[in-house]
């Protein structure tokens, strides 16, 4: 039997060399230990460092979907599928644009193989539930900020212009207060924002650093 030549790639964030707690030479170990099974000649391992959480911002990828391009390799070994994409348009831009007829991807942990109908079906199934738990995270995680801010609990970040942060909640800071009210009432009646910085000055009122306002942050309390 022929042995299919394929090029490894292992991607990692820049905070670390671990994903999940799998460092950059177990992925590879577990990857060539694959290779060695399924009787796979990798050609090369190619190691990407950065988030790219866009494929078209990874260099090191395009220059491995290139090379299946051009047939320099059969096929695209990972160690799992979220090293290659976490994104269900791009997986499925992967699948049409290489992974449907010309080459193949071999996933370690998952067990995926494409060269068989059942293994890209399994693909795009497990793709989709990890793009549904992203959003139900991100929505679980949206609802309860907005919970937190309806009872006046701090969210995280510096405190919005007119509060202090006082044991974990938003107090209204009374001075900050007395800056906003005059914004409005100048915003009401017409005022430009240049001309609501000069009656800011000319109340004498400070930023929090203590200098004059100016155009830029006094545009942000009008908005």
């Amino acid at each position: 039997m022929d042995m299919t030549k394929a090029i490894a790639y292992v991607r990692v964030s820049t905070e670390g060399q671990a994903v999940d707690g799998v460092s950059i030479d177990a992925q590879v170990d577990k990857i060539k230990a694959y290779a060695s099974l399924y009787d796979i000649e990798l050609l090369d391992v190619v190691i990407e460092v950065g988030s790219g959480k866009n494929i078209t911002d990874r260099p090191k990828l395009q220059g491995v979907l290139n090379a299946l391009s051009e047939g320099k390799a059969e096929a695209l070994v990972i160690y799992r599928l979220d090293r290659l994409t976490r994104a269900v348009s791009d997986l499925g831009g992967l699948i049409d644009g290489y992974f449907a007829n010309q080459s193949v991807l071999l996933s370690v942990s998952e067990q995926i193989d494409t060269r068989s109908a059942a293994g890209r079906l399994v693909l795009n199934v497990l793709a989709s539930v990890g793009q549904w738990e992203r959003e139900t995270i991100s929505e679980r995680t949206k609802q309860a900020m907005q919970y937190m801010r309806s009872n006046n609990q701090y969210t995280g970040g510096r405190p919005p212009y007119g509060f202090d942060l006082v044991e974990g909640k938003l107090v209204k800071n009374e001075g900050e207060q007395k800056v906003l009210s005059v914004v409005r009432q100048c915003k009401d009646n017409g005022m430009s924002i240049k001309n609501i910085v000069q009656e800011l000055t000319g109340l004498g009122f400070k930023s929090r650093n203590g200098k004059p306002f100016y155009y830029a942050p006094v545009r942000r309390l009008a908005a």
